[in-house]
């Protein structure tokens, strides 16, 4: 009798696992449970093949285009952006108002892969690699004139990208990306944010660290500096973690010797230092405030300001996943908004997704910008068009 119960035990105990075996193969029964999703908007496929949340529709405002990049608008809102790979900087005008654009005009050409715009006191200013440049802008003729230097630049390399943006004070901040993928540089001023005075054409560190640093923008109501960053390279799929930071003068944002929140580099710094607090050479360094899958590659961001825009989406963060390139699996290739309250992150959802369809990439978007109604313009480089977003309402 004994021996019938212990066999009958572990036939209840074989059939047990046999069953959790099965469920598993299944997907039943996890091994891990998957982390708790973000809730995310109802969204609805557009005739682009995009996804966007219910209430909104996206047209192509502008096509033709080779590989679009910052966007900025001019006095008589016409659109401005540069094509770094041919050189130019070209205006977008939609004098009928039917949210196309009516013809490309070329308003500079033959330069070195010109980036940041900003129009400031009726000057178009040019980020180009190795300075920056201001001219007299016509907006009605849409011509420009009197070619000035306004600051020298240290020279280009793996990210020879140079976005510009004013503060209210008259200050300009340049973001200058690293030579190269990690590496100590030789010039101070690259993989930095800088600030410079457009008339006397000095320039000073104003935060270090950044290796790629592409696009910055100011709080709406802080005027604080929100920055995306790009982790280094071939550390395999997960690691580092691309960022947001919030930039700060004097701060040093780790690269090349740390990233993410503090973590020491020891595949690049193979030093040993003495355990004392804070611990050299990441314990002084700036942790992002919020860390991306590495590889999305975050460029553009704005604040949503917009009456096309939910209420309480107001003050949260679109950012411009970019897409990743050397991942095994793909990343990015999306538009996000991030959840803020303060200075901090609270949650990400998808605001625009679809730019990536199975093994085709059929766009990847680069700028954010608003119009005074609310629109959103938004610049990919890959399809060769910018997007207009807006209420359906």
């Amino acid at each position: 009798m004994h021996l019938r119960k212990l066999l009958l035990i572990f036939l209840i105990i074989v059939l047990l696992l046999i069953a959790f075996l099965v469920f598993r193969s299944k997907g039943a029964l996890p091994a891990v449970l998957p982390p708790k999703e973000v809730p995310k908007s109802e969204v609805v496929e557009t005739q682009l093949g995009l996804k966007i949340p219910a209430g909104f529709k996206i047209d192509i405002f502008a096509t033709d285009l080779v590989g679009p990049r910052v966007e900025t608008f001019d006095q008589q809102s016409t659109l401005l952006t540069s094509i770094p790979s041919e050189g130019k900087v070209v205006a977008l005008p939609d004098k009928n108002n039917d949210g196309k654009a009516d013809s490309m005009i070329t308003l500079v050409a033959n330069l070195d892969r010109p980036h940041g715009l900003a129009i400031k006191d009726g000057k178009l200013y040019v980020a180009q690699v190795s300075n920056v440049l201001v001219f007299d802008y016509d907006n009605q003729s849409l011509k420009v004139a009197n070619q000035k230097l306004v600051v020298n630049l240290p020279g280009g390399g793996r990210h020879f990208t140079r976005t510009i943006r004013f503060r209210e004070d008259g200050k300009l901040y340049i973001s200058v990306g690293s030579t190269c993928d990690v590496c100590v540089e030789k010039d101070p001023r690259n993989a930095t944010l800088l600030e410079a005075d457009p008339k006397t054409g000095e320039s000073r560190i104003f935060a270090k660290g950044l290796r790629n640093s592409v696009f910055f923008t100011f709080h709406p109501k802080t005027a604080k500096i929100w920055a995306t960053e790009m982790g280094r390279d071939f550390l395999g799929d997960d690691l580092p973690s691309d960022e947001i930071n919030l930039i700060e003068e004097g701060k040093d944002y780790g690269w090349p010797y740390c990233y993410g929140n503090k973590v020491h580099d020891t595949n690049f710094d193979k030093k040993v230092y003495v355990q004392i607090v804070p611990q050299p050479p990441c314990g002084e360094t700036e942790p992002p405030i919020y860390e991306i899958p590495a590889h999305s590659a975050p460029l553009g961001l704005v604040f949503i300001n917009s009456s096309q825009f939910p209420q309480d989406w107001q003050g949260d963060l679109l950012v411009a996943y970019h897409g990743s390139w050397n991942r095994s699996t793909p990343v990015g290739y999306k538009i996000v908004r991030l959840k803020i309250s303060g200075e901090k992150v609270l949650s990400e959802e998808d605001f625009i997704s679809g730019f990536l369809q199975g093994e085709q990439t059929i766009g990847r978007t680069v700028d954010l910008l608003f119009d005074g109604q609310g629109n959103l313009f938004i610049s990919d480089d890959k399809a060769g068009v910018i997007y207009k977003v807006s209420s359906k309402n």
